[in-house]
């Protein structure tokens, strides 16, 4: 019997968008699930349909395949048909609890819970961001307990199922034409039952301890970058696997030193004499001292940039550059001398057609 089309299956023309396909397989999983359509004994076969199109077409090569060459083009390339349909469903089950209290394991069964995520807020130096810097950090968490094993009963002895939901982890009762799936108020989900609890845990399975581990902060890094550290979250239950730890990077500012992007800016008092004239500079880099030229008739704000000693791009060998950005400061206070010969200096300039001092001071 030749497979219906994906897009007529969803209801979708063959340019809908990623969006509209989701939305449309939301749809028609809700239409066909097996909990809704306890009396069509064709509902399972329609849901599987539905979710095996939406696997193709929600994957940008799939679904370039299948439209140059329908059905036959995904046969022997790693795709496995409607058999896969209780995976994407699964990926979707919330949108069934959330809405409508179902589950997207249809057979009710617990399952193992991956543990929480947790999150870390790390405190780093501006230096320590564009380097990068090995830091150890310490936190709490929940850890598989020791004496358990993690099942939170006491060794050697035994979990029972439960009663209340016969090992299912939820109960089900009828609203209307829906079975609503909801969590066992008895065993919480878990479909056993602890009779004689591990004391170190108290049944819990899992204990509190303080974990120290390293680290590694990249070069470049920013403010509000979270790095994943996978398996240092919560411990998870009925052997699923730990949450991940978010280390949140908090980078203090620089009292000599401004970023923008990948560039670092570095502002320079000079005098107007030095503007004016030009000259060599010393200045602060983040690598030392270095000297650099002044051009001369350099005017406030201008700039001059050092390329490629910025800050290291996180991905890429490519770096930013370090721009040196030029503040000319006039005196405040001028000698009676100096006073005379900036007035004839700016004399000078009149009779050469010239206003520089006129503009910058005035009538002296």
């Amino acid at each position: 019997m030749a497979k219906q089309d994906y897009y007529e299956l969803l209801s979708v023309s063959r340019e809908a968008n990623a969006e509209e396909i989701k939305a449309a397989y939301r749809k028609a999983a809700l239409k066909f699930h097996p909990d809704r359509n306890q009396q069509d004994p064709h509902a399972e076969e329609k849901f599987k349909a539905v979710s095996e199109a939406y696997e193709v077409l929600s994957d940008q090569k799939k679904r370039e395949i299948y439209d140059r060459f329908g059905h036959e083009g995904l046969s022997g390339r790693g795709y496995h048909g409607p058999g896969s349909a209780e995976d994407i469903f699964s990926s979707f089950g919330s949108i069934f609890e959330d809405f409508f209290g179902f589950s997207g394991n249809s057979r009710g069964q617990p399952r193992a819970r991956r543990g929480a995520d947790l999150q870390y807020e790390l405190n780093i130096a501006f230096e320590e961001a564009v380097f990068g810097v090995d830091k150890e950090i310490s936190f709490q968490r929940r850890s598989d307990c020791g004496e358990c094993t993690g099942t939170g009963a006491k060794p050697g002895s035994k979990t029972v199922q439960c009663t209340t939901c016969g090992g299912d982890g939820q109960v089900r009762r009828s609203q209307g034409f829906f079975s609503v799936a909801t969590t066992c108020p008895t065993c919480h989900g878990e479909g056993r039952i602890i009779q004689d609890p591990c004391q170190k845990c108290r049944g819990r399975g899992s204990v509190s301890e303080k974990r120290k581990i390293d680290v590694k902060v990249p070069a470049g890094v920013d403010s509000g970058l979270r790095l994943r550290v996978s398996g240092e979250g919560e411990a998870g239950t009925l052997g699923g696997p730990a949450g991940d730890l978010y280390v949140v990077l908090n980078v203090s500012e620089s009292k000599t030193f401004e970023r923008d992007g990948y560039d670092v800016i570095l502002k320079k008092d000079i005098s107007m004499v030095l503007a004016s004239l030009g000259g060599e500079l010393e200045v602060e880099t983040l690598k030392g001292k270095k000297t650099v030229m002044v051009p001369a008739g350099t005017q406030f704000g201008d700039r001059i940039a050092l390329k490629g000693e910025g800050v290291p791009h996180i991905r890429g060998s490519a770096k930013g550059d370090f721009i040196v950005e030029f503040i000319v400061r006039v005196p405040k206070r001028l000698s009676k001398q100096q006073r005379e010969l900036l007035v004839k200096f700016a004399d000078s300039l009149e009779r050469g057609g010239g206003s520089f001092f006129k503009e910058l001071f005035g009538t002296l």
